[in-house]
């Protein structure tokens, strides 16, 4: 049975491919928990923890070969593998996403757009073609699709999720600002802009009374 690794460590890796892609681009070629501690400023214990979890990477008294634990990471993260997304939204976040030019670098490639939009349908983004929703359907059955961006309107956004669970998407990027119910074999990652916004203003008053 696989490992179940805790959700806290899961949302640190993309920080680690991050930091040690910085290191490369510096040149750096070995580095020990204690320095990457340094730079990122999480424990070495706790790096240590994270990277135990899928295996260590590291020597005692060697420390981290950078090249080895950025491949390794990416790796964990699927980054050795291409993904084809599409985006339902084709509004300004839609818009947005889809001229995100470090998603293809990653091996995330956005491979069409749809929205109920006629002024905008025939468009292109970023080499991505907004085409209406008629044609979704066919569009999913007919092209590997392994991640759906949902870029629309709450009051929509569940039956737009139920739709394409039911054409056979496992893997849901949503950025309404509502919590989608959804099959146990899909993944659905939530992105709650303002969530984000309101933690922010939180730990600025906290800053400010301390």
């Amino acid at each position: 049975m696989k490992k179940k690794i805790s959700q806290v460590v899961i949302k640190r890796m993309p920080r680690y491919y991050r930091y040690l892609s910085e290191l490369l681009e510096q040149g750096t070629e070995r580095i020990s928990s204690a320095e990457l501690s340094e730079i990122m400023n999480v424990t070495a214990s706790q790096i240590r923890q994270d990277l135990n979890n899928f295996g260590g990477f590291g020597q005692q008294g060697y420390g981290y070969n950078v090249q080895y634990l950025h491949d390794e990471i990416g790796k964990i993260l699927g980054l050795d593998q291409t993904h084809n997304l599409i985006i339902i939204g084709g509004g300004n976040l839609g818009h947005a996403l889809a001229s995100h030019t470090t998603f293809n670098k990653h091996g995330f490639y956005v491979k069409g757009i749809f929205d109920i939009n006629p002024d905008i349908q025939g468009q292109v983004v970023n080499g991505a073609k907004i085409m209406p929703m008629s044609e979704l359907d066919d569009f999913v059955k007919n092209n590997k699709v392994d991640i759906v961006a949902l870029t629309i309107p709450k009051e929509h956004v569940q039956e737009a999720a139920d739709h394409v669970m039911d054409l056979g998407v496992k893997a849901l990027w949503n950025f309404a600002n509502v919590d989608l119910d959804h099959k146990e074999e899909v993944v659905v990652q939530d992105v709650h802009l303002s969530d984000s916004l309101m933690r922010l203003t939180l730990n600025m008053i906290q800053n400010q009374t301390n």
